[in-house]
């Protein structure tokens, strides 16, 4: 890797840096000004005042908010997000089994809809224009446009009430087997899977028909070279930047998807729970649930902006 790249790399992972720091500081602000006392909604509404001035105290509510700010932040980069009051135990502990189940059913998805979008992607853009072109399009925009609380609420109705194949509501965990993970992602895999894949390949057919359209690929047909060919060893390695952008794009949306997808499976994830955790008021939760979410969907876009650096011929030829 030549200066130059590295340069940007740096640069961008800094800027993932600075950009989770400001999240942090918009995350910590929105949580304290939501409506109500936390103490107060601990304790109930029938609590003496002085119980809930203890317990203000107790929670360094009491502090000024930038003192509580730098104290919930090291402590969160030190690996304690904090105390859970609503369910009386340690955060940590509480999102451990939740986060191993969301990250299952995000790889399971990914696993599936990734490879499927690249496939429809690049051949619809190696043969543009075509019936089956035209056909990919027009299916892929109509998965785009059904809101997967739909496609959800329709994988239900036909799975798991008509044929009886899947159970309505998914417990998570891995299981005993094959079977019983099948029975507990199927139905939300499926449902993440319409509505990613139909977008992943959208974009990446848009990133293929781009570089196809360039002069040395029509030089490369000039020479007699098989379209497939052409697209495979010349024109995918110098699309692989757009196209790692398109798939951490789409990946993303997992992370606004999965709150619903786990709502109406109910679905034991991290989504459920930082909802369960915004009705209780339990704010180190969503705290924590928020931080989450946010550290992966920017891990997603730093990938993809250094698989586009690194790919870059420009920029990889530079000295």
């Amino acid at each position: 890797m030549n200066n130059v790249l590295m340069s940007l790399v740096v640069r961008r992972f800094l800027s993932a840096i600075l950009t989770l720091f400001l999240v942090s500081v918009v995350v910590f602000a929105i949580t304290n000004i939501l409506p109500g006392d936390a103490a107060q909604q601990i304790l109930g509404q029938f609590a003496m005042p002085e119980q809930v001035a203890a317990l203000r105290a107790q929670l360094g509510l009491d502090q000024p908010a930038i003192a509580r700010y730098f104290h919930w932040l090291f402590s969160l980069l030190s690996g304690d997000p904090g105390q859970s009051f609503a369910n009386n135990m340690p955060v940590s502990k509480l999102m451990d089994e939740r986060l191993q189940n969301t990250l299952m059913l995000a790889a399971a998805t990914s696993v599936i809809s990734v490879p499927v979008a690249l496939f429809l992607g690049i051949f619809s853009a190696i043969y543009r224009n075509g019936r089956v072109d035209k056909c990919l399009n027009t299916l892929t925009l109509a998965l785009v446009a059904v809101p997967e609380f739909l496609v959800a609420t329709i994988a239900v109705l036909i799975f798991a009430v008509k044929l009886h194949w899947f159970s309505a509501i998914s417990y998570g965990g891995a299981g005993d087997g094959i079977l019983d993970f099948l029975r507990a992602y199927t139905l939300p895999v499926m449902t993440l899977c319409f509505v990613i894949t139909a977008q992943m390949a959208r974009m990446t057919r848009a990133a293929m028909v781009d570089e196809l359209s360039t002069s040395y690929v029509e030089m490369a047909y000039l020479k007699g070279l098989s379209t497939l060919r052409i697209a495979i060893v010349h024109a995918l390695p110098n699309a692989i930047g757009p196209i790692a952008n398109a798939v951490a794009l789409s990946l993303s949306y997992l992370f606004g998807g999965v709150v619903i997808v786990e709502a109406i499976f109910n679905f034991p994830g991290i989504a459920g729970l930082m909802v369960d955790a915004v009705t209780n008021r339990d704010i180190a939760l969503v705290q924590a649930c928020t931080m989450l979410f946010c550290s992966g969907y920017l891990g997603l876009i730093l990938i993809a902006d250094i698989c586009a650096i690194v790919f870059n011929p420009r920029l990889r030829n530079k000295v």
